[in-house]
């Protein structure tokens, strides 16, 4: 038998994904954590969990003008602090060549074991960009390998629907979100991104009640779920989802 709705997709809200704190989130790009759960930090803040960001790469490649790392940089510190969050890391990487790489595994491991966080969040492994994808995939590594000490593992939705079994009503904090989505200037001349973000924020709302005017989705991971690789359990839940 197919699986059905209510299988794949929650039909009620969670206050927040992780209840305790701090929380870190991988972004492989400045503007990753405002498009996918900026709503969902902004409620985090007001509940005093602490949040932190990490992004990933230098964005370089992500618009125009010989300026635009440190513009890029300049928005997610200011994005940062209309979300509420504690601090921001920059670690870059070249934009659209993320990897696993030895070097960077390290160093963000010992960043990692330093900031002792309750949370982890990245994109879900169904992300177009390759740099999402590799941000999953590197995040999986760094919790894999921290065994029964690793934090809550979590991926959050940037570009389109991913694996979801945690909606967070963000409706009270919405305004925030857009807010902060606009100090990324560099990036809304690139394409319509305010409204992508919205489309997908009102589509989480499908199996939710009326008053939930907006909400981002989460997969919040099991222990077991962590020791499998992590292309292959992303493979049978497709597979699971078309079973007859």
């Amino acid at each position: 038998m197919k699986m059905q709705e209510h299988q794949l997709v929650p039909y009620q809200t969670s206050v927040l994904p992780v209840d305790q704190g701090p929380w870190l989130v991988l972004a492989p790009h400045a503007d990753d954590e405002s498009f996918g759960m900026g709503g969902t930090l902004a409620k985090a803040a007001d509940a005093g969990i602490q949040t932190h960001l990490w992004v990933l790469t230098d964005g370089a490649l992500g618009g125009t003008g010989a300026d635009l790392v440190l513009r890029r940089r300049q928005e997610a510190l200011d994005a940062a602090r209309v979300l509420g969050m504690e601090g921001v890391q920059f670690h870059h990487q070249p934009d659209r060549q993320l990897g696993a790489s030895s070097s960077l595994l390290q160093s963000l491991s010992i960043e990692l074991k330093k900031l002792h966080p309750a949370a982890v969040f990245f994109p879900g492994i169904h992300e177009l960009h390759p740099d999402h994808r590799a941000c999953a995939l590197l995040a999986w590594q760094l919790l894999r390998q921290m065994g029964d000490d690793a934090p809550q593992a979590l991926s959050y939705e940037i570009s389109g629907q991913s694996a979801a079994n945690c909606l967070v009503d963000i409706s009270s904090t919405m305004s925030r979100k857009l807010q902060a989505l606009g100090v990324y200037h560099s990036q809304l001349d690139q394409n319509n991104y305010i409204e992508i973000v919205m489309s997908l924020n009102k589509l989480r709302t499908f199996t939710l009640a009326a008053n939930v005017k907006w909400a981002e989705a989460f997969y919040r991971y099991s222990r077991d779920e962590l020791q499998e690789d992590l292309p292959r359990w992303a493979a049978a839940k497709v597979c699971a989802m078309l079973a007859w």
